[in-house]
């Protein structure tokens, strides 16, 4: 399913938005494009575009898809035994059209079971960052979950909590919920399913990772239904794009960490006086590169 970088990644390849003449394109979010494929599958594409504040930025990250895609597909491949995955075995050659380059959709692209998505993002946290990190400021828990007085920034949570999201469309902002409103959405049995199995990912995950350095301080994921309704875990796992990724070694509480992720973009963008709103700001090309480089890096540390 994956093959890790030996090395410095390459960057082969820059693709802003894929065009595949003869499949239907039946979903363009954030980063990736989704095309219809017969048998109830999916051709999912993972762009270089970048995402922050739930806007899209004008400026790609060149290569940014493959290192995705290579880092979910190491991910879906480790946690298969903890949560059934979307991935299908069908070949990528033998549903991509003739006329499109192989080399070009070779790394960031996936064949995937066609599932009926959850209306929730599936978020995890283990240390008290972000949206979680505010809430908490005013009052005292993070989507309605008391936590203990007196904790700082960035500092570990005794457990790992989950705080479901709304999903938003592109443009919009995730708006952070309560497990009683997911239970609203989802019924409560298939609302203590995905909880249970974010949680449970999640803890396999930041394991893991500790042991090879990094900290995973909270983590995105998505889920599906299958024909039979079955819950699987879809989309993308424990990416740069979907997690906060600390180095152990520059860790420290009561400030935001250095990371591997976006964090690097969206602390650059708080310095700007831009409203959240699109169209997103110009990225510089520093920045850029710095955030390809902490991408890359993150791959070589956990797969390597």
């Amino acid at each position: 399913l994956c093959t890790p970088f030996a090395g410095k990644p390459p960057v082969n390849t820059t693709l802003h938005q894929s065009q595949l003449s003869g499949l239907p394109l039946v979903h363009q979010g954030k980063v990736r494009d989704v095309y219809a494929l017969p048998h109830d599958e999916l051709l999912i594409v993972a762009t270089d575009r970048l995402s922050a504040f739930d806007v899209v930025l004008p400026d790609p990250i060149p290569g940014k898809g493959e290192i995705l895609t290579q880092m979910s597909n190491f991910w879906f491949a480790k946690t298969a035994h903890v949560q059934a995955n979307h991935l299908s075995r069908t070949p990528l050659r033998d549903v991509l059209p003739e006329s499109a380059d192989f080399a070009l959709y070779e790394k960031r692209s996936v064949v995937a079971q066609r599932l009926r998505g959850l209306p929730v993002e599936a978020i995890a946290r283990g240390y008290l960052i972000g949206t979680g990190w505010k809430d908490y400021q005013r009052s005292g828990a993070v989507c309605g979950i008391a936590l203990p007085t007196g904790l700082r920034q960035a500092e570990q949570l005794p457990e790992p909590i989950f705080t479901p999201s709304t999903k938003a469309a592109v443009g919009d902002h995730d708006e952070n919920i309560g497990f009683d409103r997911c239970v609203e959405l989802l019924g409560g049995e298939l609302a203590e399913a995905v909880r249970a199995a974010t949680l449970a990912i999640y803890r396999f995950a930041a394991s893991f990772a500790a042991e090879r350095g990094i900290l995973i301080a909270d983590t995105k994921l998505e889920f599906g239904l299958d024909a039979n309704g079955k819950l699987i875990v879809m989309d993308e796992m424990l990416t740069p794009d979907s997690s906060r990724f600390w180095p152990a070694d520059e860790y420290q509480v009561g400030i935001s960490p250095p990371s591997y992720d976006k964090q690097f973009v969206r602390d650059y963008l708080e310095t700007l006086d831009w409203n959240k709103t699109a169209p997103g700001p110009n990225v510089p090309a520093n920045i850029i590169e710095v955030t390809r480089a902490k991408y890359a890096e993150a791959l070589q540390r956990l797969t390597t």
